[in-house]
């Protein structure tokens, strides 16, 4: 016989033997009627002060991050359900069966489709709870909460929007069909392909979380700096409970819980699946992320169990029940729901003969409905509820749901549903009962969409509850009114040149960034953020000017408050300075680079960070923010393999315009004057806040100082379409056998001024006349050779058109060699344009500690190699005898036999 029970809930009940129950329950009714009496805040001060006694004693106790295995929020103190349950579980009936029906359909018409349906069926009531009573749509007087769908649950969306008549029957059809006439819908949420639908990528997995923590911030940002007001706005991230296993859905926990965002809410679906089996299998998914999001300073709701266990547990008087469900790992949670009432009552309950007499008036349907705490609409708005009235914190839910819901034997609960595309006929007729959807059997073979009559209950109370909250969501609404851009003539300083002062292209963008931070338009908008490097950059002069935002202000006098340039933060700052987290400060830069579309105001980010540590590091970002057009500029520092000198292998960038290049809508520029610097500048900007272009900039800038020259006459173009000859070259000449050897020499970057200096050797020792051109751009000038190529295979009896490249180099004599200090690849993506012979060298390999000139010199782009192989291809076109170029080996300190850089 089973002893008497503490009541303790969970492990710390029955696990831990008990040898006084009748003491621990005087102590249980001592608590129980100090909160009735004296209230929560004086019972949780005993408490507190009991538990701070017990350490100074020695006792080992745990560390409070976790609780039961229960709903945070217990019944009897949950608020009444402010809608129609009837109606609203038809309307969700009807968002299932299309949900699956237009995946089934289109998996039907070809598997190649694919598509998901169990994800969507896991979370539509909690989804369909938020649309009916949470979450606010903008308009045109205030702008609404932002949403990160859960990626996988589009096809929900889609339905929902369907009833809403915003999508017609052919649109659901067209379900991954993007290419279909009159177009179709994206596989998962892509603004870029559904520019006034979605606004927020959640796919890849692992992105949103991150990217909706520093959307959250940033509206407080806006906010602090009277931009944008907050106006109790919401931030809603809808993540997977295995998606939380990626490092970005974890890794800026603490950025959201140190700056107390209590506009943020995530709602975890922890249906206990990942895409191949269980999360946890051997574990409790929710009790790990409930100490995860606590110790990170959040608030955490636990969803666990529906209304059906309430009663269960309220006649749980031993804690016999509470012990079992801590008992129970996930791994035996999902095969309880995949195998069925009987199952559960012989694995679950059957454990103890106690728990089966608790269950005994239940027969095995009654147990198999035993819903979950996710997919009771009476739980989850408990949640929803305390979730947007707390303060001072961001907000976790996490929702216990079962993967795959009302799929039966298709797929509920069951290792294989989340690549679950079809269903068969018998198992659309078991969906189809279950929902009571009204089809007809002789229809069924056709999974018809379904659509209640337009003067429907049904159709009525969806319309009513989103006017009362707005509007239609997901909406994308790209209302940010255009900024006046200041013209060229506002960056006069910047066109002059440096005089006799050597400076690097950062010191001249800092320069240019301090510039624009003055001008009457753009200057509020601007944000400049930094990883940690600002001293790195020459920046730290902007902290005494713009201070560095922080939510609570500068609590404390800086180390270097009498210096000039003192370390200052502030509540309303503009510089965001994210500490040493690249990833972190990216998503600040798509924060305020969409904040156009998400709060109907124009920012302009400058993110400058070491070039190494972007694309690199943080790709699927940087896909992510073109795909929701993100507009603004990444500024990519120390760039270049061989500028940055002592740093060594991991921080010398050889390759970050070639990953740029990958980007469709990024616009990659390697300047090596300043006035080149300014022309680009100016003239994104003007094309992303003035002509309203979905693109954004990547533009890199070293840290070597040299002179910078004044602008020359006519060059703008060439700067922007990414080649420019010099006017301080020779004249170009046309071909012809009399002519004096020549060479068209192409350098960017720090690499310019070594062309520069091997057009001169070449003229001083050789009398090689050499045509010196600034290559801004060879990803840009790739971009156009193709759209020219398309053109002619497409118009094969018009005029050919020709490519920028060939309009600059047709007509020029002799070889054409470029240098630059990336990859060799990336000035060959010219090659298919440049009719002449094309030497690239480049500075492929791993980089290398030391001066610049010995690194130019073993990457062979110095301006010895550059004139070396200038004569080589004049030897090789039988301009110059071969022996020329022997000799000029010697004299240059070329060694044939020294290994290839790219092999050591």
């Amino acid at each position: 016989m089973n002893k008497p029970d503490s009541g303790l809930s969970g492990a710390a009940g029955r696990v831990a033997h008990d040898v006084d129950p009748f003491e621990t329950r005087d102590w249980l009714d001592a608590l129980r009627s100090l909160t009735a009496v004296e209230g929560e805040a004086r019972a949780r001060f005993i408490l507190e002060t009991l538990f701070d006694e017990a350490r100074r004693l020695g006792l080992d106790l745990p560390q409070g991050l976790h609780t039961a295995y229960l709903n945070t929020i217990p019944a009897s103190q949950q608020p009444p359900y402010p809608g129609d349950q009837q109606i609203e579980g038809r309307i969700r009936a009807a968002l299932r069966w299309n949900a699956m029906a237009m995946v089934t359909r289109a998996n039907r018409e070809s598997t190649e489709l694919g598509g998901h349906i169990a994800s969507y069926a896991s979370l539509a009531t909690i989804y369909e709870v938020g649309f009916n009573h949470f979450f606010r749509a903008s308009t045109d007087g205030a702008d609404g909460d932002l949403v990160f769908f859960q990626g996988h649950t589009s096809p929900g969306m889609y339905a929902r929007a369907f009833l809403e008549g915003r999508l017609s029957e052919r649109d659901l059809d067209h379900f991954r069909q993007e290419l279909a006439d009159g177009g179709g819908l994206s596989s998962y949420p892509h603004p870029w392909l559904m520019p006034e639908f979605w606004s927020l990528p959640t796919v890849s997995m692992g992105l949103a979380p991150m990217m909706a923590i520093y959307q959250a911030r940033f509206m407080a940002y806006l906010d602090r700096r009277g931009l944008a007001p907050m106006n109790d706005r919401k931030v809603y991230a809808f993540l997977g409970d295995g998606e939380m296993d990626e490092p970005e859905s974890r890794g800026a926990l603490a950025v959201a819980g140190r700056e107390k965002l209590d506009n943020l809410i995530f709602i975890v679906n922890c249906n206990l699946q990942r895409l191949d089996g269980p999360v946890r299998g051997n574990g409790k998914i929710i009790q790990e992320l409930e100490g995860e999001f606590r110790g990170n300073g959040w608030n955490v709701i636990k969803v666990v169990w529906g209304t059906e266990w309430d009663d269960l547990l309220e006649r749980d008087r031993s804690g016999l029940l509470r012990q079992r469900m801590e008992e129970a790992v996930d791994g035996e949670y999902q095969a309880y729901k995949a195998r069925g009432g009987e199952y559960t009552r012989e694995r679950f309950f059957g454990k103890y003969p106690e728990l089966l007499r608790l269950v005994e008036h239940l027969s095995d349907d009654d147990i198999y409905r035993l819903r979950r705490g996710g997919n009771d609409p009476l739980k989850i708005f408990a949640a929803f509820d305390a979730a947007v009235r707390h303060r001072g914190q961001p907000t976790v839910i996490l929702f216990k749901t079962v993967k795959g819901y009302g799929m039966g034997t298709a797929g509920e609960g069951q290792n294989i549903t989340h690549q679950q595309k079809k269903m068969t006929d018998e198992q659309v007729r078991a969906f189809r009962d279950r929902f009571r959807i009204p089809v007809p059997d002789d229809k069924l073979a056709e999974i018809p969409y379904y659509k209640p009559a337009e003067d429907s209950p049904e159709m009525q109370y969806l319309r009513s509850r989103r006017e009362a909250l707005g509007g239609y969501l997901p909406a994308r609404r790209a209302h940010a009114p255009r900024l006046t851009v200041p013209g060229l003539d506002a960056f006069a300083k910047s066109l002059e040149g440096s005089g006799d002062r050597d400076i690097s292209t950062t010191m001249a963008f800092v320069r240019i960034l301090t510039q624009l931070t003055k001008d009457k338009n753009v200057g509020r908008h601007l944000v400049p953020i930094v990883p940690d490097e600002a001293r790195t950059f020459g920046m730290e002069g902007l902290f005494r000017q713009l201070g560095i935002y922080a939510p609570e202000g500068q609590l404390y006098e800086p180390e270097d408050a009498g210096h000039f340039m003192f370390y200052r933060e502030d509540a309303q700052g503009q510089i965001l300075e994210e500490g040493i987290n690249e990833a972190g400060a990216f998503c600040s830069w798509i924060a305020a680079g969409t904040s156009y579309a998400t709060h109907g105001v124009s920012m302009i980010p400058f993110y400058i960070f070491y070039s190494m540590f972007g694309f690199q590091r943080i790709g699927d970002f940087a896909w992510a923010a073109a795909d929701m057009r993100t507009r603004g500029f990444l500024i990519g520092g120390t760039a270049g393999r061989t500028t940055l000198a002592g740093e060594g292998l991991q921080h010398q960038d050889g390759h970050s315009h070639l990953l740029a290049a990958t980007i469709p809508n990024c616009i990659a520029y390697d300047p090596a004057f300043m006035y080149e610097l300014a022309v680009i500048i100016q003239d994104g900007m003007r094309r992303m806040y003035e002509a309203d272009e979905s693109v954004y900039y990547y533009i890199t800038v070293e840290n070597e100082n040299y002179a910078h020259p004044p602008m020359p006459d006519g060059v703008t173009d060439g700067i922007l379409r990414g080649l420019y000859r010099l006017p301080d070259a020779t004249p170009a000449r046309k071909k012809s056998r009399k002519a004096t050897p020549t060479v068209q020499l192409l350098g960017s970057g720090a690499i310019l001024r070594e062309v520069q200096a091997a057009a001169a050797i070449l003229a001083q020792d050789y009398g090689v006349e050499a045509n010196i051109w600034s290559a801004t751009s060879f990803n840009e000038l790739r971009r156009d050779g193709l759209s020219a190529e398309r053109w002619n295979r497409l118009h094969p009896t018009d005029t050919p058109r020709r490519s920028y490249v060939e309009e600059c180099l047709d007509d020029t004599a002799g070889p054409v060699i470029a240098a630059t200090d990336y990859m060799q690849a990336y000035a060959d993506q010219i090659r298919p344009w440049v009719k002449n012979r094309y030497v690239v060298l480049g500075t492929d390999g791993f980089g290398r500690s030391d001066t610049r000139r010995r690194l130019r010199q073993f990457f062979e782009v110095s301006r010895e190699h550059i004139a070396y192989a200038a004569l080589k291809a004049l030897a090789d076109d039988g301009a110059i005898p071969a022996k020329t170029v022997t000799a000029a080996a010697k004299a240059l300190g070329i060694d044939p036999e020294r290994p290839d850089p790219a092999t050591v």
